[in-house]
């Protein structure tokens, strides 16, 4: 499990800064879910000029933990239109999913572990690929338990189901 914090640190100027220790891939999520957040803000109800002007720190704490891969693309999208809708999401939740520059959401790896460690802190709400259902109808009945998974397509679905 990986939290993504997301924060203005000023409107001085525009600019986007990342940090806790990411690799390359990671890094490339993190600018397709600026350039597409920022760039669909009207749609998604954010304020259309809030990136012109902000400067934008994305993290995710445990700096010393390597972190690479592209399946926290929608976390971050999402965290950056928290940020942008000045709204934040009050309850529990997870998610993965690989975001490209249109929006689409792409499958990954690990589902039976990221569904494990969103067990292990009591995350039973959790946002996926539809691509990966057949990943998750696999697992065991017991891990999928208790569990309310909502399986997207695109962005569209994903911001609907956080921000409803």
């Amino acid at each position: 499990m990986l939290s993504i914090e997301a924060t203005r640190v000023h409107t001085k100027n525009r600019g986007f800064k990342l940090t806790g220790q990411l690799g390359a891939v990671m890094k490339e999520s993190a600018e397709i879910a600026y350039s597409y957040i920022s760039s669909h803000l009207d749609e998604f109800k954010g304020d259309p000029a809030f990136f012109d002007g902000a400067f934008v720190h994305l993290h995710v704490p445990e700096g010393a933990t390597p972190k690479d891969g592209p399946s926290a693309g929608i976390t971050m999208a999402t965290a950056l239109l928290s940020l942008a809708r000045n709204e934040k999401i009050n309850r529990p939740l997870a998610m993965t999913g690989e975001l490209t520059l249109t929006g689409q959401v792409l499958p990954i790896g690990g589902i039976r572990e990221k569904i494990i460690a969103a067990r292990r802190v009591n995350v039973m709400e959790i946002i996926m690929p539809e691509a990966n259902r057949r990943d998750y109808d696999k697992l065991p009945t017991h891990i999928r338990e208790g569990l309310s998974v909502h399986f997207v397509k695109h962005f569209r679905e994903v911001m609907r189901v956080v921000f409803s």
